[in-house]
């Protein structure tokens, strides 16, 4: 019994004094183990890591599983795995290496990587910030030798309160720029003054390379050809490749446009800016602030500057069309210039929308009368595209051409047309000053690579609470009046026409209405002609017939003597003479008596029958007189003139009998 519990005591001692000595390690497959050196060999002459297997550390780490040393000469630090979550970036902090050269912030990239220490080293690799960053994934690292920074916490050895306060300032600089996730552009981006978003661009600064020549506020474009492998930077993720192709620290002309990128935030910022978008009616006048430094192609007779090419510096010759631009606008600025017609109003009241004339105010004149009206204005102006970059470079923007120039040349202008014209020719004569002005400044535009398309003047009027003001109020009120009483006696002389036309009307319609009484008046009138007409030929055959009987007789009795035929003569007269005076009774004065009692009796019957006012409402007699009788006085005329037209016929028919 007793030699089982010595044993098991030794055992344990046996055990303690392996554990003591480190002699035996266990490490966990998730971990890994950091080899320090604690006797045994010479100290570390230089850096860090112990490469030759010095005093120090390890540049070698230990997986899962159990390691053997000789006792109590090596310590082993354990450390978890380096895990990089999806989406998101590691930064390096290298503790050994080559120090950094005058003006270097980060470590240059070692093609080893940072997984075998001792290449790392031996390759050139440098202490301090690394060019490099570690992307998703898993990494099992000496974190003796190197400190990894993520969005949750360190993983390193941590050897003192300095280097702890150095690591914590460089995670609090990443995290301000956002530096542990990747540069992600959408199409719209939100921004802190912008709910809606607008199409976005990032505009990249290199905090890391050579600095920009003097003059230069933006660094040019530098390896972005994908086909040179060697400077082919990729939107700045390959840092070595940027620097190798001649990159500049400082602002980049090159942008990022949607996408994701893996760039390192303590090389390279980012900062958002929206893209430019030149709408339809405009053109986009680029005034670049870098490039170099173009020959002129504003042509001869220019003199207000120069235009070049699209890669020089300066105003460009070309504009662009409309279109959305990924223009960098800390390289240059562009200005839009409309090309279809704005209006510019000389007016307070109405402001355009593309506000260039929101300083302008209607034009005071003195007339020739010695007037003072305000004059209201709108000038229609158009800007030819390619004219575009001429206006810019003379003027700045449009605002400015009209502010400066286009509204002290219009004001001076029609003051002096109001000079010459007294208030009343300004009004009336609005149309013709209108047409003259248009055709006199043309040129005037023209000089300043505008063209007007037309002037439009407004009505005169005198200021509120001026007295000349009040004057000219007068003035158009008593206008006012004179068109009113000039109205008037036009509207006096169509109402007068008008009613001579009602009463023509009026007439037109009463004889419209006694037209079928006419009618059958005339009608009878006929018949009656036509019994007289046959009553004078009946006379005349029956005159005849006792002629020829008379002759007859005379002839056969002029054997029984002259007493007998006297007396048949006689009684042929006498019939003769009774048919010549029947004759006479149907066509002559007696005739016209009968016809008038026969119209007269039938006139009254019509007016009886069919309810006729015996006083019509339009008189078409004499002045007072009856109407019934001036209508049947008119039918009477008309069947007497009748009568005597035909009654020479009748007189020649009774003399032949």
């Amino acid at each position: 019994m007793t030699w089982l519990v010595a044993t098991s005591v030794g055992v344990a001692v046996l055990a303690l004094l392996v554990y003591a000595s480190r002699a035996i390690v266990y490490i966990p497959n998730d971990r890994v183990g950091i080899v320090e050196r604690l006797w045994g060999a010479a100290s570390i002459a230089r850096g860090l890591i112990a490469l030759k297997g010095e005093v120090g550390y390890q540049p070698a780490v230990l997986r899962g599983g159990l390691h053997y040393f000789f006792p109590f000469q090596y310590r082993v630090h354990k450390a978890e795995l380096v895990t990089i979550p999806q989406g998101e970036i590691g930064y390096i902090f290298a503790r050994d290496g080559h120090d950094l050269l005058d003006g270097q912030a980060l470590g240059r990239t070692v093609d080893t990587g940072v997984e075998d220490v001792a290449e790392f080293l031996k390759a050139g690799g440098q202490k301090g910030p690394q060019r490099m960053i570690l992307r998703e994934g898993t990494y099992a690292l000496n974190v003796a030798q190197f400190a990894i920074i993520t969005a949750s916490h360190v993983h390193g050895l941590l050897l003192s309160q300095d280097e702890r306060g150095t690591i914590e300032q460089m995670g609090t600089v990443l995290s301000q720029r956002g530096g542990f996730s990747p540069v992600v552009i959408v199409g719209r981006q939100s921004t802190a003054n912008e709910e809606n978003g607008h199409d976005m661009l990032g505009v990249v600064t290199i905090h890391d390379g050579p600095v920009l020549p003097p003059d230069e506020i933006v660094a040019p474009r530098a390896g972005h050809d994908p086909a040179n492998k060697a400077t082919f930077h990729n939107n700045f993720q390959n840092i070595d490749a940027f620097l190798r192709a001649g990159g500049y620290r400082g602002r980049q002309h090159q942008v990022l446009v949607e996408g994701t990128y893996y760039i390192n935030r303590l090389f390279a910022t980012v900062d958002f800016i929206p893209k430019t978008v030149v709408p339809v009616g405009f053109v986009g006048v680029v005034v670049s602030y870098i490039g170099k430094t173009g020959a002129d192609r504003s042509g001869e007779g220019y003199s207000h500057g120069e235009l070049v090419d699209s890669d020089c510096r300066g105003v460009w010759k070309e504009p662009l069309l409309p279109g959305k631009y990924a223009f960098n606008t800390y390289a240059g600025k562009i200005q839009l210039v409309p090309t279809t017609n704005f209006i510019l109003k000389w007016t307070p009241e109405v402001t355009n929308v593309h506000k260039f004339d929101e300083n302008l105010t209607e034009v005071s004149l003195i007339t020739k009368d010695a007037f003072e009206p305000l004059l209201p204005l709108s000038v229609v102006v158009h800007i030819d595209y390619r004219k575009a970059p001429l206006v810019v470079q003379r003027f700045g923007d449009i605002k400015r051409l009209v502010d400066q120039t286009l509204d002290p040349m219009v004001s001076a202008y029609f003051k002096n047309i109001g000079q010459t014209k007294t208030l009343i020719q300004l009004i009336q004569n609005r149309a013709d000053i209108q047409e003259i002005a248009g055709v006199d400044m043309k040129s005037r535009f023209a000089l300043y690579n505008l063209e007007l398309q037309e002037v439009l003047i407004g009505t005169p009027h005198g200021s509120a609470g001026n007295a000349s003001g009040s004057r000219i109020d007068a003035l158009l009120n008593q206008l006012r009046d004179r068109q009113v009483a000039l109205e008037q006696v036009a509207t006096f002389e169509l109402q007068e026409q008008s009613t001579a036309k009602e009463r023509s009307l009026r007439e037109a319609r009463a004889k419209t209405d006694i037209q079928a009484e006419l009618t059958n008046s005339m009608i009878h009138i006929q018949i009656k002609r036509n019994v007289g007409e046959a009553a004078v030929v009946e006379a005349d055959r029956r005159a005849e017939v006792i002629r020829i009987d008379a002759d007859a007789e005379r002839g056969r009795l002029t054997a029984e003597g002259s007493g007998r035929a006297s007396a048949i003569a006689a009684v042929g007269k006498a019939e003769a003479e009774a048919i010549q005076a029947k004759s006479t009774a149907l066509t002559g004065e007696g005739a016209r008596l009968q016809l008038i009692n026969t119209l007269g009796s039938q006139f009254a019957d019509a007016i009886r029958d069919g309810q006729v006012a015996i006083v019509p409402k339009i008189v078409l007699g004499g002045e007072g007189g009856n109407g019934l009788g001036s209508l049947i006085q008119l039918a009477s005329s008309l069947l007497a003139e009748k009568v005597d037209n035909a009654e020479p016929d009748r007189k020649l028919a009774v003399s032949q009998l």
